[in-house]
């Protein structure tokens, strides 16, 4: 072997070496070039929260005055207690003729009087009992729906809503934010 032939042998190694790397670089250079940034940086993440109102019913039971039932509508036994007692007093009173008519003035007095003491009576006369009494109150509190989540990829920055909690940075796809 001479020394033109190791000196050719020599360049033709060094020629398809770089050749090979040149070629893998446009293969699998660019390529890795175009791929772009594996994450995006979370910057802030804020709660979205929503307030849920939830209606219940309450019940308790209450103490209640009633009228009690009457008994006599009419009112016939005052009346007539009072007109008797009325025309007694009348009866004392006066002679003769004036006698007579201070008994049916009393009489008529007492009745009407009779009367309006038994209807106050009636209308004093209660019961207690106890009654249930329902109403609707509503419960308020808030659930956590998602996040509002702001991320930079290089330098641009967006907003996207999340329905968890991301960490410090999200995976990105073909520039894509992945967000399973």
């Amino acid at each position: 072997m001479d020394k033109s032939m190791i000196t050719g042998l020599v360049i033709g190694a060094v020629v398809a070496t770089t050749g090979g790397a040149i070629a893998s670089y446009k293969m699998f250079g660019d390529k890795a070039a175009e791929k772009g940034p594996e994450y995006a940086e979370v910057i802030n993440v804020e709660e979205v929260r929503k307030t849920v109102n939830t209606p219940r019913e309450v019940c308790e039971d209450v103490a209640v005055s009633k009228k009690a039932p009457v008994k006599d509508e009419h009112k016939i036994a005052g009346t007539a207690i009072g007109a008797v007692a009325g025309g007694l007093l009348g009866n004392q009173i006066g002679g003769g003729r004036g006698k007579t008519l201070a008994t049916v003035a009393g009489a008529a007095a007492g009745g009407y009087a009779g009367n309006k003491v038994q209807g106050k009576m009636q209308d004093n006369d209660t019961y207690t009992t106890t009654e249930r009494r329902c109403h609707t109150v509503t419960d308020s509190h808030e659930n956590v729906v998602g996040y509002d989540v702001t991320y930079s990829i290089g330098e641009e920055q967006g907003t996207v809503r999340m329905n968890e909690k991301p960490g410090n940075r999200i995976p990105v796809e073909n520039g894509q934010l992945v967000l399973n």
